[in-house]
């Protein structure tokens, strides 16, 4: 095939956007059908801010797999975006529409392999795939492109409005001049912008309210201290970073009167899969007497499974474990388990908040009621 000048423009992984905006995102697309994909890499924070420009699909799978982007509705939103990379090459070759549904079927299939628990990412290929069984009528290519390109931009603005409204639900739960424990990253980073479980923090102090956050650093990966802190501490909110061990004696000396964390799949009884060692935490506040709440979109719940045990987890490398940020803390050779999630059961979670509302008590039917 012959060069274009759009091949020609780098694709390299680690390329920066040279006109990334002021405010933090963690996903944002340049441009029109041949534009790129600006990711916020997550792995090099807090230290180094650093946007990625990818173009094509290969970039955006590595960079599902290695967490460079991550959160549930993140990665949803970066898949179908890189769909559209997916068909670049057809487009330099003004291929035909059968040929270019053909390829963006092939490329949700691809990228659907990339992380197996979080279900936005199914979400929203689905919705890229029902764009190109709707379109079969179409004269060329590149208008499959173009709606393909829209859909991911309507998914990603969907986000946004769903994020802010999961934040005005969740403010409800928090009181004034409390404390609030949460576990992993559930921000903006996690999101289109504003986030889930952070939503509702944030949305908190925009009411004027003050809190203190506790927040899990979230071993092995640190995805709290690295970067819920990190977005804390962006806003101005008072947060403390704790390792995951100390939960408990957080909790017991009466510094946390609420937990609130996000999720990557939801079922029909309301079991929650999210980061691991969430379910350590439900158990805590349970004993301790403090409300445990999920925030979640409607995008994340699985209605075709009931049991959090159907729920499938992800497992990652040993050397995340042993040989975390470079650094070798374990005998070489050792056995090692890492799965990257856990589930929480229903009957641990006082309130599910979604965009559409609160759930709560959390069972089968108030989760249908709400989701359908």
């Amino acid at each position: 095939m012959s060069s274009t000048p759009h091949e020609r423009e780098s694709d390299a992984l680690d390329s920066p956007s040279p006109d990334a905006p002021g405010e933090l995102f963690s996903v944002q697309w340049v441009g029109d059908i041949f534009g790129r994909l600006d990711l916020l890499d997550q792995t090099l924070l807090p230290l180094e801010l650093k946007v990625l420009g990818l173009r094509t699909i290969e970039s955006v799978f590595e960079s599902i797999v290695m967490l460079r982007v991550r959160g549930a509705p993140a990665i949803g939103i970066a898949a179908a975006y890189g769909v559209v990379l997916g068909l670049r090459p057809l487009l330099d070759e003004n291929a035909s529409l059968a040929e270019t549904a053909q390829a963006a079927l092939k490329a949700c299939d691809y990228l659907a392999t990339s992380r197996p628990t979080a279900v936005n990412l199914f979400w929203a290929l689905d919705r890229m795939r029902l764009v190109v069984e709707r379109n079969a009528g179409l004269r060329e290519g590149v208008d499959l492109a173009n709606l393909l390109l829209r859909e991911a931009r309507l998914l990603h603005d969907d986000d946004r409005r769903t994020c802010h409204a999961i934040g005005e639900y969740g403010a409800q739960l928090l009181a004034n001049n409390s404390g609030v424990l949460t576990h992993c990253n559930t921000g903006g980073l996690a999101t289109s912008e504003y986030g889930t479980a952070l939503a509702a923090i944030f949305t908190a102090q925009d009411q004027g309210k003050a809190l203190h956050v506790f927040a899990d650093e979230t071993r092995p990966l640190l995805q709290g201290s690295r970067l819920t802190a990190w977005e804390l501490q962006q806003r101005g909110i008072p947060c403390t970073v704790i390792c995951d061990s100390m939960a408990a004696q957080v909790m017991r000396e009466g510094r946390v009167q609420a937990v609130i964390v996000g999720a990557d799949r939801i079922t029909a009884r309301g079991d929650t899969a999210n980061k691991i060692g969430t379910y350590g935490v439900a158990v805590l506040a349970k004993h301790h007497g403090i409300p445990f709440y999920v925030a979640a979109p409607r995008s994340t719940f699985d209605l075709s499974i009931v049991s959090g045990d159907s729920i499938p987890i992800e497992q990652r490398k040993a050397e995340e474990i042993i040989n975390g940020f470079g650094k070798q803390t374990a005998p070489s050779g050792i056995n090692v388990y890492n799965p990257a999630f856990d589930v929480t059961p229903a009957e641990l979670i006082t309130a599910i908040v979604t965009e559409r509302g609160i759930i709560s008590p959390v069972c089968e039917e108030h989760v249908r009621a709400m989701v359908e």
